[in-house]
Formats: structure tokens, C-alpha cells, sequence
């Protein structure tokens, strides 16, 4: 059965002006050194605010039906939920950028459920990875409309991770709005 195919942002669609990044800094040293570099009185208040920041990948999908090479491509929140465990795989993405983001997300990481390409995009709610990246199985399927003939089994291009939805929004977050907090800084 063809899965519907999701798409991290910085991939093909009219979402743009929207990252795949990471959209707080990641617990990392090199965070804590950017941190230290920019202020030279090195406290510890400082040093824990750093161990304390999350860090939350932005996934976007499809809540629109549309069908791609005959198949209905749609996958929404909703579909998320509906799923056995409310857990499914992250399949079909085909940009190099977004399969490396996915190839970079780490066991219980959380991410953003973005819906793309319908009439309001914006953040409908949040999931969590499940499993981290694995090949992803309909680049091989030939009746599957993200078929790519030029993977090989042995040597696959594409990857998928598992994600596990967990709760919606508050309220959904809407692309306007997004882009105003991104225009006041």
C-alpha cells in the first residue's frame, strides 16, 4: 500500500522563508561556546540556560487531499492520530537537504506537525521520533510514486524515521503568524 508521502520544510513547496533547522539551539557545546563568545562574563546562570533550551524539528505534510502519480498524497494530523499506537513511518521525502535532517534526528526528539500546501499552513500540533533514520522502503516499491530506480538495496538514498504523535496545539499556529514573530526580530 502506498503511504503518503511528508516533507521536512526547506523541501520543494510553497511554504518558503521556513527552515528545517532546528528551531531553538540544540544542547550542544558548540552552543555553549557561541554563548561564551558572545558574552565575555562567563556565569553559570548562563551555562545552565543553554543545558536547558530544547531544540524541535518542523515536519510538514499535506492535509489537502492531492494526487501524485494516481495516488492521494494526503496526510494531516488527523491521519497521525488515527494511525495503530499513533505512530507511523515519515516516508516519501525526495530532497537531499531534508533526508539529511532526517538522517540527523535523534530518539525522542520532538518536532512540529506542519500542514503545507492548503488553504491555512501553519502548526497544527506535536509528535516525537520514534525510531531514528532507516531506509526508506517505497524508494525501491515500483508501483509507489516516490519510486526512485536509481536507489540500489544495498546502497539506498533515501531515509524515513518513525514518529509517534503527541497532543495538538493549544490552538494552531498559523503561517502569518509565524512570519510576523520572524519579521519583529
Amino acid at each position: 500500500m502506498s503511504r503518503p508521502r511528508k516533507r521536512l520544510a526547506g523541501t520543494s513547496g510553497s511554504d518558503k522563508g521556513l527552515s528545517g533547522k532546528r528551531t531553538k539551539t540544540e544542547n550542544s557545546g558548540e552552543a555553549l561556546a557561541e554563548v561564551e563568545d558572545s558574552n565575555p562574563q562567563k556565569t553559570s546562570a548562563t551555562k545552565n540556560c543553554v543545558k536547558n533550551l530544547s531544540s524541535h524539528w518542523l515536519m510538514k505534510s499535506e492535509p489537502e487531499s492531492r494526487l501524485e502519480k494516481g495516488v492521494d498524497v494526503k496526510f494531516s494530523i488527523e491521519d497521525l492520530k488515527a494511525q495503530p499506537k499513533q505512530t507511523t513511518c515519515w516516508d516519501g521525502v525526495r530532497n537531499y537537504q531534508a533526508r539529511n535532517f532526517l538522517r540527523a534526528m535523534k530518539l525522542g526528539e520532538e518536532a512540529f506537525f506542519y500542514h503545507s500546501n492548503c488553504k491555512e499552513p501553519g502548526i497544527a500540533g506535536l509528535m516525537k521520533i520514534v525510531k531514528e533514520a532507516y531506509p526508506d522502503h517505497t524508494q525501491f516499491e515500483k508501483n509507489n510514486p516516490y519510486y526512485d530506480p536509481s536507489s540500489k538495496e544495498d546502497n539506498p538514498k533515501w531515509s524515513m524515521v518513525d514518529v509517534q504523535f503527541v497532543r495538538m496545539m493549544k490552538r494552531f499556529i498559523p503561517l502569518a503568524e509565524l512570519k510576523s514573530y520572524h519579521q519583529a526580530h
